[in-house]
């Protein structure tokens, strides 16, 4: 018999679960067997706030094992890894993505323009803080850490002690919890991380037998996306420290398929916030990012952006998608 494949993940409930989603689809695709391999990593040992944990605490453990040849392939949340390519790993295949909106999950049912001013609103991205806070709602956010069974105690149940949080909705329909959602937030008033909902397949480059056999479950429009979005992420070297946000969609032009990506980046208080777009062809993906981010910066974004905290290129971490 052919011996399973060794897959590598964070030990979460989401982690186990969207892990557990694409073994099934490696296995149906090909006819091999895959086991999970669970990998306890830097930020899962951690409660320190993510944008203050450095970069690829999310996956880092798992990248070592990989090089190490103790799993044959790996899978993240795409919005965890550092834009910077890792020596000896590939990107195989980035499966179909979820939708990338945040939802707001509030008590009683209310969505985001029903609740009351000074009312507390929990979120562990300062993405989201920032863009709260430009809102304009006067309410009272704070941040979180936890998986997302943790994150929704502290609004439903016996112990709730805020009255709303917001999560990312791909990781909430992972875990078969969309019931609980009471609004996914128009990316006009929130706009996504980058790669959010996005899943990254990794194995060792020079795996070619394996290379190939996970690319089956490559989704061309998604990879376009998100190598957008990362490209644009990448060119701003933002660092941990300042909320930036994008979202490509793929529609359909006179031309053929088109890419509209929207990017944003915004001060931690949210009085500044520097918003464009742009579109172009999915084969310049990259350089549509690119060029928005260039953009950005013209009109003044490395003034919100500074020094602080700044990493350098490509070592962006925006958290986990929990």
């Amino acid at each position: 018999m052919t011996a399973p494949l060794r897959l590598g993940t964070r030990g979460s409930t989401l982690a186990m679960a969207q892990s557990g989603h694409v073994a099934e689809a490696v296995t149906a695709a090909t006819g091999r067997p895959v086991e999970l391999v669970e990998v306890v990593t830097a930020g899962d040992r951690s409660s320190a706030p993510v944008h203050r944990l450095g970069v690829g605490v999310f996956v880092s453990a798992l990248r070592d094992a990989l090089t190490a040849g103790t799993i044959d392939f790996a899978v993240h949340s795409y919005k965890d890894l550092p834009t910077a390519a890792a020596g000896g790993l590939h990107i195989a295949a980035v499966p179909a993505r979820q939708d990338p909106r945040d939802a707001l999950v509030a008590r009683d049912g209310r969505t985001l323009a029903e609740l009351p001013s000074g009312a507390t609103v929990g979120t562990g991205a300062l993405r989201r803080i920032a863009q709260l806070q430009a809102l304009g709602l006067q309410l009272e956010v704070t941040p979180i850490r936890g998986n997302i069974d943790t994150r929704l105690a502290r609004v439903i149940g016996p112990d709730a002690d805020l009255d709303a949080v917001v999560l990312a909705r791909a990781g909430l329909a992972r875990i078969g919890r969309v019931d609980v959602i009471t609004e996914t937030l128009d990316p006009m008033l929130m706009l996504p991380a980058p790669a959010q909902g996005a899943l990254a397949v990794e194995c060792r480059v020079d795996d070619q037998d394996l290379v190939e056999l996970l690319g089956m479950l490559d989704h061309a429009p998604s990879r376009s996306a998100v190598t957008a979005e990362r490209a644009f992420l990448a060119t701003l070297e933002a660092g941990c420290s300042a909320p930036v946000a994008a979202y490509a969609e793929l529609a359909e032009g006179e031309t053929g398929d088109e890419i509209y990506l929207r990017g944003a980046v915004i001060s931690p208080d949210g009085t500044r916030d520097l918003r464009l777009s742009r579109t172009g062809t999915p084969a310049d993906a990259a350089e549509i990012g690119k060029a928005l981010a260039a953009e950005l910066l013209e009109l003044g974004a490395d003034s919100i952006l500074g020094h602080e905290g700044h990493t350098g290129p490509g070592t962006q971490q925006f958290g986990s998608t929990e």
